[in-house]
């Protein structure tokens, strides 16, 4: 019996790297699509699985590309996204990368009879009020909100099934890059010994990656009919947790905060994908960045 073939888009980075590390896990067959080469984050995380993964390099705005890639594969996982900074220095290129962007997946999965594709969308498509209703505040936000409503509408008019996540904060071992970044950066400097400066203050929901990687997994390998979105929430903490949790591994980090809160609610309303997908995993805060501490300091 073949193994299932998965598209991965955006694989080379660091959620990416994590998601392929869990496919192999179950026995399927990787394919990246990215515009970088195999990268080091993917080598990092997934280890000696980076070496069965196959790369195709390409652009997520380029239909033709995309669908090419997309060939002979069972499932897509969609991860490839402009983040809140570039969306906001230049919607132009968000708006083509993070929707028109989504739009080929989906038109490459119609091309090729694909009938799952599974999606990030973000916690962003909440304002900073409310974590229930959308409404979103950034250029990044209402992207991914569009793209909600795209996958919808895939589902009513060519019969593709659909499941994408908000995730909130997403930290652990690769996150290096993003708005968000400092928690996993203070990590890394604190188990080097130097000091730092997380960039942003307030509450938020943190999410480790080893869980948010399980459930993306899990979506392109089960069985379900329908366009779903669900909110995957670690728990709320602020940055004082955060600080803490890192100083009860290393008492002497020198790491602090400062800076605007992040415009999304810092509780999302969380609304649980156990039933359609499977019992996923659910790390604390703490152990999360024990975990996260633990890979910097090998």
């Amino acid at each position: 019996m073949r193994m299932a073939r998965i598209l991965i888009t955006g694989g080379g980075g660091f959620l990416g790297a994590w998601v392929v590390r869990q496919l192999v896990e179950e026995k399927c067959e990787i394919r990246i699509y990215d515009r970088a080469d195999a990268t080091p984050i993917v080598r990092a995380v997934a280890g000696q699985a980076a070496h069965r993964v196959e790369w195709v390099k390409g652009d997520i705005t380029d239909t033709a590309a995309v669908i090419a890639a997309e060939q002979d594969c069972d499932a897509i996982i969609h991860l490839v996204a402009l983040l809140t900074p570039a969306c906001q220095h230049d919607p132009i290129r968000g708006a083509q990368v993070n929707v028109i962007g989504t739009l080929n997946v989906f038109e490459a999965a119609k091309a090729h009879s694909i009938t799952r594709v599974v999606y990030a969308s973000s916690g962003a498509v909440f304002g900073p009020d409310d974590g229930t209703v959308p409404y979103p505040a950034t250029q990044y936000g209402a992207f991914k909100l569009a793209c909600e409503g795209c996958a919808r509408a895939y589902w009513a008019d060519a019969g593709i099934a659909s499941v994408g996540f908000h995730p909130t904060i997403v930290y652990g071992p690769g996150r290096e890059s993003g708005l968000t970044a400092g928690i996993t950066l203070a990590c890394r400097e604190a188990a080097a010994g130097r000091p730092y400066i997380i960039g942003f203050t307030g509450a938020q929901d943190f999410l480790f990656v080893g869980d948010a990687a399980a459930a993306f997994a899990a979506a392109a390998t089960h069985p379900y009919e329908g366009a779903h979105i669900f909110s995957m929430t670690g728990g709320t903490g602020d940055m004082r947790d955060v600080i803490a949790a890192i100083k009860s591994v290393i008492p002497e980090a020198d790491i602090t905060s400062q800076g605007p809160v992040v415009s999304m609610a810092s509780t999302i309303t969380p609304t649980p994908y156990d039933s359609l997908l499977g019992v996923m995993p659910r790390t604390s805060l703490a152990d999360g960045i024990a975990r996260t501490l633990a890979y910097y300091m090998r």
